[in-house]
């Protein structure tokens, strides 16, 4: 969700200049060999607390109410569940409450130490618990129950009761699995008679081996975590105390960063995922070399890792991110895998590494026909780029391809669809904007002392002249909602989806913290996520809150939850400044009735009418947090849900009878990669289930320049005279 600008020269000067006069940061010497190395933690802390001291837009004071904050935030990201401490612990942690302030100032490690190492004993005693549960049936039978708002919950006063949390939470999770399972078996039995139903017992035992089978699993992914994840998490309980979108990359997390704002790596193109002991390749990437090689296969087991002619290293109970890291590397490179088949066999598969993109990541495009007419719907994920290579592919270029391709497709009308957008880069913004408009300013940025600055779209030329319409939702975010707003402000299109956008309008830069460190050994210290200044819409109107209110509100399923920047605790507040010159679209003399007509629409739309009445049903259930563990009760309540459930169905089994397809050169590219026609597939069959894509169109059919044809004439049309209307 973060419009991201790498960091302006200008603050980039001043920064190091500042930082050189600390010599405090030079002043440890690292280790980076130890396990445990707390000089390389009060590192990594001052110069967090220094870079955003001196960078943040507005930096929170460090004080006790600061302090106060990151505690809470930082045990309950430990034990979101209250599952693993006592509340002999917490007692023991909350003297720390209002001195966390203090050790940060002073590096002082003792409160994260203290909690690590209490965690790690808290889990493995609930390992110990959790398996002891499991080991015997339980008695659906008993009336008990169990609420589900840990937020609510106390923690337990002894591990009696933490025993008997762990139970009763264990037992919720089974008594859905194994009412689950009867239906299946009661489904079986249905289509064929002769089908021998299993017993209760044997449901039961099913269904606590699953558990158990699932929890020495989550387990085992909490132990692959290093103490350097844990302190991670404990740092950005501190970085979100300034702002909810401030936070500390880790080497690893800053390289995934990368990759999701550019939509490339280098590799092999497969995804991977920890299977027990194994890593599993989950899923090959479409066009990436282990792909094109044809060798490797999504269920194949790595056994061994090796750099070309290099030895092969094993790599069975590793941990997944070490894994990932002897798979990758640069282009041109050798790597050889040793994997064992999903028919058993083993192979050692040699592949060349190369640069994989992430087709998820980039923009695509529909065409469609709609009352006799060709419309385009164009969907952009993220406002993505390459910092790295800047004739690279980002959101702009690519968009601006899209819309080139629809204009020679012949299209009436562009659907842009920027729901569940969470954003991106900024520049890119500035591109798309300017496909739709001759020229001016898309957006207004400050930073914290200083004079507001404009992005002007300074290219005359106009991509898409025609009738726009942008699609949102309430996690349309940031860099779309600076798209949408210019476009709203600029009368140039229609912007409909939820009632409001998610409601995020600051900007955050990305600072490698390696470039302050001049001791090498220090390793690789990650980088830091701040917000370093807001923006505004260029009628002076901030976006931080309030968001981008569409002009055609849809009704929302999510509309009644509190999922945007408005209920975040630390979120910055919303302001306006001074509006900049610009001048409004000139055809837009259809936007009115066009607005008046979809109003129309969706107020008498059955499907919408249920769509509403389905979000304040979702709402009310929100709040409803106690379940029976009596499986006659639960039975009662569940049935009692799914025949509420079964009247929001139609929502789910909507069908719009519109047909989409894909443009010419992306059919060709189908034809010669299956994976690729799946997707296309999957998506053109999701938009056919979209009722908010067809009122889109609807609205881009109302701002047709069409003649309107009266009833009376039809008849003269039909013995082919010629009606003026």
């Amino acid at each position: 969700m973060n419009p991201i600008i790498r960091f302006m020269k200008r603050n980039y000067k001043i920064l190091i200049a500042v930082v050189c006069l600390s010599a405090t940061l030079f002043a440890f010497t690292i280790n980076s060999k130890k396990e445990v190395d707390p000089d390389r933690d009060k590192l990594l802390l001052e110069l967090l607390t220094f870079v955003i001291e001196k960078g943040h837009y507005n930096p929170a004071v460090v004080d006790d109410s600061f302090s106060k904050g990151v505690y809470k935030d930082y045990i309950t990201a430990l034990d979101p569940s209250k599952r693993f401490f006592l509340q002999s612990d917490i007692n023991e942690f909350s003297k720390f409450e209002m001195e966390l302030d203090d050790q940060l100032i002073n590096k002082d490690l003792t409160f994260f130490n203290l909690t690590y190492d209490r965690l790690m004993l808290r889990m493995e005693e609930s390992k110990k618990i959790f398996k002891e549960i499991l080991s015997k049936p339980f008695d659906y039978s008993i009336d008990e129950e169990f609420n589900v708002d840990y937020d609510k919950a106390p923690y337990s006063k002894n591990v009696a009761e933490l025993k008997e949390k762990w139970r009763k939470q264990i037992k919720l999770s089974t008594l859905s699995s194994f009412t689950d399972k009867q239906k299946l078996e009661e489904d079986k039995k249905g289509k064929d008679p002769k089908y021998g139903v299993k017993s209760n017992e044997e449901l039961e035992k099913e269904t606590r081996e699953s558990s158990l089978n699932s929890l020495n699993e989550s387990f085992g992914f909490m132990n692959e975590l290093k103490r350097d994840d844990w302190f991670t998490l404990y740092i950005n309980s501190i970085m979100s105390r300034f702002d909810p979108h401030t936070s500390y990359f880790a080497p690893e997390e800053k390289e995934r960063f990368d990759v999701s704002m550019s939509g490339k790596l280098e590799g092999i193109g497969a995804r991977l995922q920890k299977k027990n002991d194994y890593t599993e390749i989950s899923e090959l990437i479409s066009g990436g070399p282990a792909w094109r090689g044809k060798q490797l296969e999504a269920g194949d087991l790595v056994m061994k890792v090796a750099q070309g002619n290099g030895v092969p290293v094993d790599v069975v109970g590793m941990r997944l991110d070490d894994v990932v890291k002897k798979i990758k590397g640069p282009k041109g490179s050798e790597v050889r895998l040793t994997v064992k088949k999903v028919d058993g066999t083993i192979q050692v598969i040699s592949i060349i590494r190369d640069i994989v993109e992430i087709e998820e990541t980039y923009a695509k495009s529909s065409v469609v026909e709609k009352n006799g007419l060709k419309y385009g719907v164009i969907y952009l994920p993220k406002f993505y780029i390459d910092f790295e290579n800047k004739d690279g592919r980002d959101a702009g270029k690519d968009i601006a391809l899209e819309v080139d391709r629809l204009k020679k497709a012949g299209v009436k009308g562009i659907v842009l669809d920027v729901r569940d957008d969470g954003g991106g880069s900024l520049s890119t913004v500035v591109d798309i904007a300017g496909l739709f408009i001759e020229q001016g300013p898309i957006v207004q940025i400050k930073s914290a002392g200083k004079k507001k600055e404009i992005l002007y779209d300074t290219d005359k030329k106009i991509e898409w002249d025609g009738p726009l319409v942008i699609m949102v939702n309430e996690f349309s975010a940031s860099a779309s909602e600076i798209l949408a707003a210019a476009i709203q402000d600029y009368k140039r299109g229609i912007i409909i989806g939820s009632k409001q956008t998610y409601g995020k309008g600051t900007v955050q830069n990305v600072i490698d913290l390696n470039q302050f460190v001049r001791n090498s050994s220090a390793g690789d210290l990650g980088a830091l996520k701040t917000t370093t200044q807001k923006f505004y819409r260029i009628n002076g109107g901030s976006t931080q809150l309030e968001g981008v209110s569409s002009d055609v509100v849809m009704p929302d399923r999510y509309a009644y939850l509190k999922m945007g920047e408005r209920d975040e605790e630390n979120a910055m507040p919303w302001d306006k400044i001074d509006p900049a010159l610009y001048g409004v679209w000139k055809d837009n003399s259809k936007f009115d009735q066009a607005i008046i007509n979809s109003k129309k629409r969706i107020a008498n739309n059955i499907q919408f009418q249920l769509i509403e009445e389905n979000a304040k049903w979702i709402d009310s259930r929100s709040n409803e947090n106690t379940y029976s563990l009596n499986i006659d009760k639960f039975l009662v309540a569940q049935n009692q849900i799914e025949n509420v459930a079964k009247k929001y169905k139609p929502i789910v089994d909507y069908k719009n009878n519109l047909k989409f397809t894909s443009l010419p050169y992306e059919l060709e590219g189908m034809a010669k990669d299956a994976a690729l026609k799946e997707k296309r597939e999957r998506w053109h069959e999701g938009l056919a289930k979209d009722i908010y894509v067809e009122e889109a169109l609807n609205v881009l059919d109302d701002l047709q320049m069409k003649p309107i044809v009266r009833n009376s004439m039809v008849s003269e049309i039909k013995k082919g005279k010629l009606v003026k209307s």
